[in-house]
């Protein structure tokens, strides 16, 4: 095994822990605290997952790129919808967003395995 082999298996790891934490935000509480951490959390694990994703589209097999690519994108438009739902502190609007995320969360797992 070489080391692009060793950084896209770490970085297929990341995108599936970072994938499970998003999945298993669960109910949401309407205090300051929740939207802040709840904010952040999003922002950080967008950022690992931009990268991670990066390096996993660019370690590809050619046939595979297009479709990584797709779903990345999806992954990162429903991440930005879910934000944007959060900074609006709605949580009819937050919890819509989340359950369309979620769809793509799923198809992230079943993609990283």
């Amino acid at each position: 095994m070489n080391m692009e082999d060793v950084q896209s298996r770490g970085s297929k790891n990341r995108i599936k822990k970072c994938v499970f934490d998003l999945l298993s935000i669960g109910e949401m509480s309407d205090d300051e605290n929740s939207w802040d951490i709840l904010g952040k959390d999003l922002q950080l694990k967008s950022v690992f997952l931009y990268c991670d994703f990066s390096r996993v589209i660019s370690h590809a097999p050619e046939e595979q790129k297009k479709s990584l690519t797709e779903l990345a994108n999806r992954l990162f438009y429903y991440i930005e919808e879910l934000d944007h739902a959060v900074k609006l502190r709605s949580i009819p609007l937050t919890q819509n967003r989340y359950s369309d995320a979620a769809v793509v969360f799923h198809e992230v797992m079943a993609v990283m395995l």
